[in-house]
């Protein structure tokens, strides 16, 4: 993916969970079904952020972007950049 792919993915994936908030707030799904789906999106959207990051710094430093790949959740999430 590209810088312009990754920022697209990560505004749909906002727009995820303001439905998620909105459908809770609703009441057409409950609270253990938005904390789930919240928990997968977050740990995309970690994931997301961080291919951002490396691509921008192998930009940076003269590497080439398209060598940053995808990193496990475990890996990425909770970074404390």
């Amino acid at each position: 993916m590209d810088q312009e792919q990754i920022l697209a993915r990560i505004t749909t994936m906002v727009d995820d969970e303001r439905r998620l908030r909105d459908a809770l707030a609703s009441g057409q799904i409950d609270s253990a079904t938005e904390q789930e789906q919240l928990r997968e999106l977050e740990r995309a959207l970690d994931q997301c952020w961080d291919l951002l990051r490396q691509r921008r710094a192998k930009s940076e430093f003269g590497e080439n972007p398209d060598e940053a790949r995808v990193r496990p959740p475990s890996q990425v999430e909770g970074y404390q950049g």
